[in-house]
């Protein structure tokens, strides 16, 4: 009898047991990612999504996001080519290709890759001139982005982009730079002058060349220019007689 219920409590301890480590070993993976399992330590598979078991005491795992991480590369103080110190910080957009080189390959694969995205960004703006960094920052980025993406494939990261968020400029360079500016506007300011001062002096020649050769247009042209001041009472009006209408008086005179 006492045999019986001992084996009965036994058997009950056992169920509990197992009803325990069942539930202790059941792991949900979500869509968005993968299991790495290590069973005593070793490398044993990955776990894809759904539901998975993992033995407790005897298998662990580590869960790994294979979204694209965003990541803020802090600003760094890089001199370019022709050694003018600036400002620069960039984001970088990356993913998870490889769970198992990820874990098993790098410690912290996130601080690993954004931590290579700076030194990276250092000396890609120290290869280029002041003018090509501002002129060709999309240039510059996919450079950035093709090195860093080489490198970390060793730790199954995939790059997918990195983009130059803020060059910010030495303050006396900042002046020199709107000097600059305000002396090619004043440039296209005199050009374009100049050029409608050439347009205007084609057309008053061109006028002057059609009133000399008409007859009686100059005198047409004098009573026009009156009749438009006359309109104005406030205008006091000088008037200069055309010296063909002088030649015209001798002419009468002398008859």
């Amino acid at each position: 009898m006492m045999l019986s219920l001992l084996a009965g409590s036994l058997f009950i301890i056992l169920v509990i047991l197992a009803v325990i480590i069942l539930f202790a070993g059941l792991k949900v993976v979500n869509e968005y990612e993968k299991g790495v399992r290590f069973t005593l330590g070793i490398y044993s598979g990955l776990m894809m999504p759904g539901l998975r078991f993992v033995f407790p005491l005897i298998q662990s795992w580590r869960r790994i996001d294979i979204r694209t991480v965003v990541v803020d590369v802090p600003q760094q103080d890089c001199i370019t080519k022709d050694n003018v110190t600036v400002i620069v910080n960039a984001v970088l957009y990356f993913r998870v290709a490889n769970a198992e080189k990820a874990i098993l390959e790098v410690e912290d694969y996130e601080y690993a890759t954004g931590q290579f995205a700076q030194t990276t960004m250092r000396d890609v703006v120290g290869e280029a001139s002041l003018d090509e960094l501002l002129s060709q920052r999309e240039k510059i980025s996919k450079r950035i982005q093709q090195i860093v993406d080489k490198d970390t494939d060793p730790w199954g990261i995939k790059v997918e982009s990195v983009e130059l968020k803020h060059i910010e400029l030495p303050e006396e360079m900042k002046r020199v730079m709107a000097k600059q500016a305000e002396a090619e506007r004043e440039k296209r300011a005199v050009i374009i002058k100049a050029s409608g001062e050439v347009i205007a002096a084609a057309g008053m020649a061109k006028a002057a060349t059609k009133l000399a050769t008409t007859p009686g247009a100059l005198h047409l042209r004098t009573l026009q220019s009156i009749n438009d001041l006359s309109s104005d009472k406030s205008n006091t009006v000088v008037y200069a007689i055309p010296s063909e209408i002088l030649r015209m008086l001798q002419r009468i005179n002398g008859k």
